[in-house]
């Protein structure tokens, strides 16, 4: 008799710690498509499964599309870990979604440079700018765009494409050339109309962006980083200018969406993508910025323009407050559609 009580608090045993893995075995990660979900793939995630033996499974979008997802799902979440950008992590804790975090829990977030210390709730990942990236062969002969200002000059006429879903970038410059920053925006309004002549058209996405510069039928953009060196490494030619009044920064963040039941999981994802080894690995293969100080980037990697591997590089970026930029977010984007997009 006690023999069978033995075995069957054994099988109980076996079959509750079957059930706690099966729980278990997997992360849900929230993040966007194509060469972005790849690079989380091959990196961060590779490694977490290596540790923990649990798989990583994704959910892609688009940034504003997870996060009206996310909302709806309130505190039963659909993922366990979200990736987006800086300001629209602060619209994810504002509205309850992300968990705010224990650094105790985050050892490696100890090497975060100071502009990745985003918020307590969402920290950075990799760090890039929004910059002019423009193809050297159909812009007029000579152009190195030294300045922002290049964008406004009349041989420009409808060459430039600009993001439609996010004109802080546009914005940002506009008031830097009007003698002010991003929260005394308005002084940049006209500025910003000047520049309507030369907008050919606005890209939706990522693969929009790089489609309209590979064809030709935007030869100068507004441009993310990553992207312009994933295009380069195809065999477009593309080249990044960095004007003198700076790079637009962006930072991607991670952060642990609230109700998870996968916490602790979450929390060593998010300490595995601030290793040096892996940010090391995000620079190597999609040019990302380290936004961790004891990563070690090989030196011609580093000359990159709009690589950021110095205080000094990251300092002399445009940085508009993230805080700021998710609260003005709404009306920037309602002005722009108003005033730029429907001209």
């Amino acid at each position: 008799m006690l023999r069978k009580i033995g075995a069957l608090t054994l099988l109980t045993t076996c079959v509750l710690s079957a059930g706690n893995a099966m729980a278990a075995d997997k992360l849900i990660v929230s993040t966007w498509g194509g060469s972005f979900k790849d690079l989380i793939d091959q990196t961060i995630a590779k490694e977490f499964t290596k540790e923990t033996g649990v798989e990583v499974q994704f959910v892609t979008g688009g940034t504003i599309d997870r996060l009206n997802k996310a909302k709806l799902a309130g505190g039963s979440p659909e993922t366990d870990v979200t990736f987006t950008t800086a300001h629209v992590g602060y619209l994810y804790a504002n509205s309850g979604l992300f968990e705010k975090l224990d650094m105790s829990k985050i050892p490696n977030a100890v090497n975060l440079v100071q502009q990745a210390k985003v918020s307590p709730y969402h920290l950075g990942v990799w760090g890039y700018v929004y910059t002019i990236g423009y193809r050297p062969d159909l812009v007029p002969k000579g152009e190195e765009f030294t300045s922002w200002n290049d964008l406004w000059r009349p041989e420009l006429k409808s060459s430039i494409a600009l993001p439609d879903w996010d004109p802080s970038h546009i914005i940002a410059v506009s008031a830097k050339l009007s003698g002010t920053d991003a929260a005394h925006w308005e002084q940049g309004q006209a500025k910003l109309k000047a520049l309507i002549p030369n907008i050919k058209s606005f890209y939706t996405d990522d693969a929009n962006s790089q489609q309209l510069i590979s064809t030709g039928e935007t030869p100068v953009q507004v441009m993310l980083s990553m992207n312009a060196y994933s295009m380069i490494a195809e065999g477009v030619n593309i080249k990044l200018a960095i004007p003198k009044e700076g790079a637009i920064l962006g930072v991607d963040t991670v952060g642990i969406n609230k109700g998870t039941k996968h916490a602790e999981l979450a929390y060593k994802f998010m300490n595995i993508a601030l290793k040096p080894e892996i940010q090391q690995e995000v620079a190597k293969i999609y040019r990302g910025s380290p936004t961790v100080t004891n990563a070690h980037i090989d030196p011609e990697l580093a000359k990159l323009p709009g690589m950021l591997t110095t205080p000094e590089q990251w300092n002399a970026t445009i940085n508009t407050d993230p805080q700021l930029r998710a609260e003005k977010t709404a009306e920037w984007r309602q002005w722009f559609s108003e005033n730029i997009m429907s001209h």
